[in-house]
């Protein structure tokens, strides 16, 4: 009698924990949509205005863009990471003959197409955004910049990448809750912290960084891009070595 031994490679495993996360995981897509309407009606307010006249005539000029609704993509990307990482999500895992590598190997996918679920929805969430105020009665004149394919795609790949650097800033933070309830007071003590120190003593101490900008003032997208994966490499081995003693401690 002969017997053949089924070897099951890493990448199947993966695949196969990948399909089951997105069936499983549908809440993230739900708040997903959710968070995009409640962005859509703050950014129906405008971001600010000015107006003026003379005897004959008044006016009155309205900023309008998308910055409302990409806030509540980064918090709905941060958020949706953190709960990945939670007990319930982990242990879901343990169905699968698989590894801490192969799971954690899975959430980085899953929260990557979850970022690109998010930058696609937030560019038609956006050309909607234009579509009401050109179907609005008391809108006489509006002006909007012209954007070149080049430049669509480009806005859309940023957007992916902020997503999936603000998905893997979450899952380390996730995953150092995790291993310590501690943090949960750390890490708000450093945010709000660095807020402080950005706002009050940015104009007096050369020291203070504000690393948001570092990002946000780049110029050439292959360096945005860059750094962004860096960041989000460095982030996604923190926490997977940091799970592998929470495991352990579980």
């Amino acid at each position: 009698m002969m017997m053949y031994l089924t070897k099951v490679s890493l990448w199947d495993v993966v695949k196969k924990q990948f399909r089951f996360k997105l069936k499983s995981y549908r809440g993230v897509f739900t708040s997903l949509m959710l968070l995009q309407i409640i962005g859509l009606l703050f950014s129906l307010g405008g971001e600010g205005g000015s107006g003026g006249g003379s005897e004959s005539f008044s006016y009155d000029m309205n900023y309008y863009s998308g910055n409302f609704l990409l806030a509540f993509m980064m918090i709905w990307a941060f958020i949706s990471a953190i709960v990945v990482t939670t007990q319930a999500y982990r242990y879901d895992d343990y169905s699968f003959v698989a590894n801490r590598l192969s799971s954690h190997l899975s959430n980085i996918l899953f929260l990557g197409w979850a970022s690109i679920i998010g930058g696609v929805t937030f560019v038609l969430a956006s050309q909607s955004l234009k579509l009401v105020f050109l179907f609005q009665q008391d809108r006489k004149f509006i002006e909007s910049e012209p954007m070149t394919v080049l430049q669509m795609s480009e806005g859309l790949a940023a957007t992916i990448l902020y997503l999936f650097l603000f998905t893997a800033l979450g899952y380390l933070v996730g995953m150092l809750v995790q291993k310590s309830k501690i943090f949960t007071i750390i890490l708000p003590a450093l945010l709000f912290g660095s807020l402080f120190l950005n706002v009050f003593l940015a104009n007096e101490s050369t020291y203070v960084i504000d690393i948001g900008q570092v990002f946000m003032r780049e110029t050439s997208f292959l360096l945005f891009m860059l750094k962004v994966l860096l960041t989000s490499a460095l982030a996604y081995g923190i926490s997977a070595l940091i799970s592998n003693s929470l495991e352990v401690r579980k």
